[in-house]
């Protein structure tokens, strides 16, 4: 039986830990049936390497932005580079990984100063957001609630999912897809668990966020594309679904947000 087709809709390759084995990190991905892969960009500087990449690999996309955590690397020039990088390559098939991030850093006015013009950016180009929240769902909801008040909310994806059900609720309303990594594996993560249980199958998403959030039973180590397919069995048995609905699910899913066809 054919493995199933599988994407990794979050995942980061251009770090250096992927420089030596990046053609086995591929071989691995293809053996675990990933047909897509979306790197995310968490600053400027990734953009031409993420490009370079594509270019090696046909079946990476990727996206153009600034990371909440990395506000140091917004400039004046930053937005006209994301637009043009963006427009320069039909490849890119999202603008992030934006967002809020309270867990790490406390600056929030200079996160939303770079959020918020990345956001326009995604509605003025049609594409999708990825977002990246952590312990910010409330200023997080609030920007987008607004932005929605005034017909400004761009389509978009909750990554690495770690919240409740209940605010997984509020950003399915507001129309976003809420992706899962490898701390769905963990056994103590009791409402990403429930997240899994109980979003429609219509707005979920599978991704590593590699190299970090090795799922089970791999903590520790570097994490890969390849994994994904652990992120997706995990999914499907908190569901009570098979893999290959799952990952026939997800891929579909994934393909309909970042226009994959």
């Amino acid at each position: 039986m054919a493995t199933p087709n599988l994407i990794d809709s979050h995942c980061h390759i251009v770090f250096r830990n992927f420089e030596d084995d990046i053609d086995a990190v591929a071989s691995r991905w293809r053996e675990a049936g990933v047909v897509n892969l979306v790197h995310a960009c968490v600053n400027p500087s990734e953009i031409l390497p993420i490009r370079a990449l594509a270019d090696r690999f046909p079946e990476l996309r990727y996206s153009v932005g600034v990371h909440p955590l990395d506000t140091q690397h917004w400039s004046p020039t930053s937005l006209e580079l994301l637009r043009t990088s963006a427009l320069d390559d039909s490849r890119v098939v999202a603008i992030g990984e934006l967002g809020l991030d309270l867990y790490r850093d406390s600056n929030l006015q200079e996160q939303l100063d770079v959020l918020r013009p990345q956001l326009d950016l995604a509605l003025e180009l049609d594409l999708p957001v990825i977002i990246h929240c952590r312990d910010a769902a409330e200023p997080m909801l609030d920007e987008l609630l607004s932005r929605q008040a005034h017909g400004m909310c761009p389509k978009g994806v909750m990554h690495c999912w770690g919240g409740t059900p209940e605010e997984m609720a509020r950003f399915l309303e507001l129309g976003f897809y809420i992706s899962f990594s490898g701390t769905v594996t963990f056994s103590k993560a009791f409402l990403i668990h429930d997240c899994a249980k109980q979003v429609p199958e219509d707005r979920f998403l599978v991704e590593t966020d590699c190299p970090f959030l090795s799922p089970v039973p791999l903590r520790g180590k570097r994490n890969e594309p390849a994994n994904v397919s652990l992120v997706a069995t995990k999914v499907a048995e908190l569901r009570g679904q098979s893999f290959d609905s799952v990952a026939l699910r997800t891929t579909d899913n994934a393909r309909r947000l970042f226009e994959l066809f």
